[in-house]
């Protein structure tokens, strides 16, 4: 009998902090009223799924590697100023609000009251769905992906 396999996130703790969203709107927002990479930070934690495109200005810190490094990544965030980090994955269903999660911790645990951690509302699924506005904001987009994609993580 073959033993069930755990999920990635089963050897890390749950984030003790719920993750906060934040709305592809507001999201939009930023980028015409903000600095992206020094007034917010864009985080896409995908990992072999990471085709189709990614949001302009966002790094790629694939979700399984992101809890044993959160602390450095803390460290990197707060000395670059960042207000604000937005994690998201395929629906930000799962990795995206995890890792908002996670990230929320550490800053909470440094008692950092300038940075806040969320996670995008329907992760790149849902950006991509909303629009050639959004879309323009695609780095490598690529409909040919997109038009097959469904709705998990």
């Amino acid at each position: 009998m073959a033993s069930e396999q755990q999920p990635w996130h089963a050897a890390f703790p749950k984030p003790m902090s719920p993750p906060a969203f934040i709305s592809r709107e507001d999201t939009l927002t930023l980028f015409s009223t903000k600095t992206p990479g020094k007034d917010f930070i864009l985080v896409d934690v995908r990992r072999t799924d990471f085709e189709g495109g990614t949001i302009k200005h966002s790094i790629n810190l694939p979700a399984h590697s992101l809890y044993p490094t959160r602390e450095a990544v803390y460290d990197l965030i707060h000395a670059a100023g960042v207000e604000m980090v937005i994690s998201y994955c395929g629906s930000s269903a799962g990795r995206g609000p995890r890792v908002a999660g996670w990230l929320q911790d550490i800053i909470d645990e440094k008692g950092d009251k300038n940075v806040k951690s969320v996670a995008l509302e329907g992760g790149i699924k849902g950006w991509v769905k909303a629009g050639d506005e959004y879309r323009a904001l695609v780095v490598g987009y690529n409909a040919e992906v997109w038009e097959g994609a469904g709705e998990g993580c």
